[in-house]
C-alpha cells in the first residue's frame, strides 16, 4: 500500500480508534489535542471532528469510558456488598482506580458533567446508583442516597489526598489498609 493510500485509509470504527489513541496519550502523560490524536491515529486532522465537536467533547467521552471502567473495578465479579467490610472494599477499589489511572480520574471528575451529554450523566449516575444499591443492601433502614454521597465523598476525598500528595504510602497495601480503616471507623461511629 502506498503512503497516499495509507493516509486515506478508512477506519472501520474511527470513534473507537480516536478514543483509544486519546486514552493512551492521556494516560501516557502526553499533551493532546484533536489534531495530535488524529496524527497519532494516522487519520486526517479533520477526521476527529466527525465524532467530537471539540476537546471537551472528547474528554467527556473519555470520562464515560472511565466511569465504565471504574464500575467494572468496583464490581470485580463480586456482586453487591453484603457487609460493612465488603463496602470498605468498594472504597479500596475506588482509591486504587484513582491511583492506577490518575489522569483519567482527573478527567472524570475535574469538570462538571455537561447537561447536554446524556452518556456522561448516565455513566456518573450509574456509579451513584451502584453505591446506593450497595449501601441499601447493607443498611436497609438508612437513607441509601445520603449514605452513597457520604461514602463516595470519603473514598473520593482519600483518592484526592493521595493523588495530591497530602497522604503518602509506601505500598498499595498501606493505601488499602488506610482506606479500609477510615471507612470502617466512620461507619462504626454510629453503632
Amino acid at each position: 500500500m502506498s503512503t497516499s493510500e495509507k493516509s486515506s485509509y478508512h477506519h472501520g470504527d474511527l470513534r473507537a480508534t480516536l478514543l483509544s489513541t486519546a486514552m493512551e496519550m492521556l494516560e501516557g502523560g502526553e499533551p493532546f489535542s484533536l489534531r495530535a490524536i488524529a496524527r497519532q491515529a494516522g487519520v486526517s486532522p479533520t477526521a476527529p471532528y466527525r465524532h467530537f465537536k471539540d476537546r471537551d467533547a472528547l474528554e467527556s467521552a473519555l470520562a464515560v469510558e472511565g466511569f465504565r471502567d471504574l464500575l467494572a473495578d468496583l464490581d470485580g465479579g463480586r456482586g453487591l456488598p453484603a457487609s460493612l467490610p465488603d463496602l470498605a472494599e468498594f472504597a479500596v477499589a475506588y482509591v486504587a482506580f484513582a491511583l492506577r489511572r490518575p489522569a483519567l480520574f482527573r478527567v472524570m471528575f475535574g469538570k462538571p458533567c455537561d447537561d447536554a451529554d446524556d452518556e456522561r450523566i448516565k455513566a456518573a449516575d450509574a456509579l451513584h446508583e451502584l453505591l446506593a444499591d450497595a449501601l441499601d443492601r447493607v443498611f436497609p433502614d438508612a437513607d441509601a442516597s445520603a449514605l452513597a454521597t457520604a461514602g463516595w465523598g470519603l473514598a473520593h476525598g482519600l483518592a484526592s489526598l493521595y493523588l495530591d500528595g497530602k497522604l503518602q504510602a509506601a505500598s498499595g497495601e498501606e493505601v488499602a489498609n488506610r482506606v479500609r480503616g477510615a471507612f470502617l471507623a466512620i461507619a462504626s461511629v454510629g453503632s
